[in-house]
């Protein structure tokens, strides 16, 4: 049986091609999913729209990560990526204040194209979209493109969309689940005017803005009207602390901006169909043209488009990302289902309770967009090292997997999970770390002639389970636990994981395990001032000139420190980042 979507004209030269594992798309999960299939030894082609990889934290634009920031988070291939782009990039990571991480896009693209043109049993093929899934029965055997038909005995669906499951019509969600269906306290108890205008969340097309020595050249007005939207954009913040938000190494500023800013959502269900999609994109685009505009009015003419941050697109040009940021996708109807419930941190916790059968952790606070509404949610974060962050879960292997369909596995946003939980899991660093989960599952698969159904996730008795290939991998092992005192460089990291497999009744909802204190190495310059306690879990320095900072850690061992530091004068060792105008502390100078 073929499930079939636009033709292709009959000029065309069609290549055949046979494989291992398939991986159609090449955002964050499709990118990570077809490095770890390869790595781990299948013969492996990754097909993708665009000529950058990474999706999200290249394409998309959002070259500042949030979430699984905290430095027990930073593990799989995520870890790998931060570690990597820190190398590359001068002048190091700590420029905005929306997240710890900033870099130029084209960075991130080039990382993960160095990745993928080390491996030698992976093939990357750009610029092709899927057109048709063949399938027979209820297996799912290969994909055709424009030009190109390949068979593969597992695929996986790395679009932005989750287009395969609309082109091979496996079951699946798109818009809003109600209390009464998943018990999720945040959902909703019926249709009201948010769930009927705005199916999923809204995307963002991101652009980035310059700061130039001279004038810039004006930033022309779009068709699209609505200028007015903008008017209150920056109500709440100061203007520095606005253009701050997403500052890039270089004077450049990524404008991803959810208050009266750029995200776009009007008539968001064209986003379906393959030919409506394209008059969403071309609006979406122009009204982040127009944001772009009003922020140059406000701020002065030294502002303008960063035009070679990108390459050039159909829509937009060289300040506009090749893509919007989707948060929201198509959502298989998976084995498992994530819901609201299992990401919250169980009663009287800081995480969530423990996983059966994980595969990836995230800890992003439950976040949702939709443009002129506010969405009241669950508290989903904690005090944690001098600041606010979100508190850690774990997603399952279920929720990759088709219900009813076999050949295939998911692995970005379209995994089995509510609209609810969606606002939490969607993140560019789970995101990568579920991918790598899916590609070594796809590995598995072609090693144990199996379906991913069928795959052994945990086991006692086998070392090439699932979660035995992940905690173990050579390259990018990833953490299925949620530790938050367990930085990956601590040398019982890997017996503290493989713990709570074997005993997952002695996991504590305060999400640290009985680890000895650790702490890496720093490079960071010592800075000195008087150190002033505010209250539970904030912290300030004043610095001999009287510049306060907000005092702030990714370390577990600097947080068990810092809740016990008297008032007085210290020394520490960070980084400033005037941005966000705070101290990340990585040492305690003695």
């Amino acid at each position: 049986m073929v499930r079939s979507h636009p033709t292709i004209p009959d000029n065309i030269v069609m290549q055949h091609l046979q494989t291992d594992v398939l991986v159609v798309g090449g955002g964050a999960g499709g990118t990570a999913a077809a490095i770890q299939a390869a790595r781990r030894g299948a013969q492996t082609i990754l097909v993708s729209e665009f000529e950058w990889l990474g999706g999200m934290l290249t394409a998309a634009g959002v070259s500042a990560p949030d979430g699984n920031e905290l430095a027990a988070l930073q593990t799989g291939i995520w870890g790998t990526f931060l570690r990597e782009l820190n190398r590359r990039q001068p002048g190091g990571l700590d420029h905005a204040w929306v997240s710890f991480f900033t870099y130029e896009p084209r960075v991130g693209a080039e990382i993960f194209a160095d990745w993928v043109r080390s491996l030698p049993n992976l093939h990357w093929i750009a610029n092709q979209v899927p057109l048709e899934v063949r399938r027979s029965s209820a297996r799912i055997t290969g994909v055709r493109f424009g030009e190109y038909s390949i068979e593969a005995q597992i695929v996986l669906d790395g679009t932005e969309l989750g287009d395969l499951l609309a082109l091979a019509e496996i079951p699946h969600r798109w818009s809003w689940e109600w209390q009464s269906e998943t018990n999720e306290p945040s959902a909703p108890a019926e249709p009201n005017e948010l769930t009927q205008r705005y199916s999923v969340q809204s995307p963002t097309w991101v652009v980035v803005l310059q700061e130039f020595d001279s004038n810039a050249s004006e930033i022309p007005a779009s068709p699209l009207d609505g200028s007015d939207r903008f008017t209150q954009a920056w109500r709440g913040y100061s203007p520095e602390a606005f253009i701050n938000y997403g500052r890039l190494p270089n004077n450049r500023f990524m404008i991803n901006w959810p208050q009266c800013g750029n995200d776009y959502g009007e008539t968001i269900d064209r986003l379906l169909d393959p030919i409506d999609r394209l008059e969403f994109h071309q609006e979406a685009c122009w009204h982040s043209q127009n944001f772009a505009r009003f922020i140059q009015a406000e701020f002065g003419q030294q502002f303008g488009l960063a035009t070679d941050t990108f390459p050039a697109a159909k829509i937009g040009g060289g300040a506009f990302a090749l893509h919007p940021y989707y948060r929201e996708s198509r959502r298989v109807q998976g084995l498992v289902t994530v819901r609201e419930q299992e990401i919250l941190p169980a009663s009287g916790g800081r995480v969530a309770a423990w996983t059966e059968g994980a595969i990836a952790v995230g800890n992003y606070a439950n976040d949702h967009h939709y443009p002129g509404f506010e969405l009241p949610l669950q508290p989903k974060s904690m005090r944690w090292g001098g600041r606010w962050t979100g508190t850690p879960f774990a997603l399952p292997y279920g929720c990759l997997v088709p219900a009813s369909t076999d050949g295939l596995l998911v692995c970005e946003k379209n995994i089995s999970v509510s609209h609810i939980a969606n606002g939490a899991t969607r993140l560019q660093p789970i995101v990568l770390n579920i991918g790598q989960a899916a590609g070594m599952a796809a590995a598995l698969c072609i090693e144990q002639n199996c379906q991913p159904r069928e795959l052994n996730v945990r086991s006692d008795s086998r070392s090439d389970s699932l979660q035995a290939a992940l905690l173990q991998d050579a390259i990018a092992p990833a953490a299925l636990t949620p530790l938050l005192n367990l930085p990956p460089q601590h040398p019982d990291w890997l017996r503290w994981q493989r713990h709570y497999l074997d005993a997952p009744d002695e996991y504590s909802i305060d999400g640290n395990c009985p680890a000895a204190p650790f702490l890496p190495p720093s490079t960071a310059p010592i800075v000195e001032g008087e150190f002033e306690p505010q209250g539970e879990q904030d912290y300030r320095l004043i610095l001999p000139d009287k510049t306060v900072l907000q005092v702030v850690t990714l370390q577990a061992e600097i947080d068990r420190q810092l809740q016990t530091l008297a008032a007085g004068r210290v020394r520490l060792q960070g980084r400033v980042n005037r941005s966000g105008n705070w101290l990340l502390v990585e040492q305690m100078d003695s």
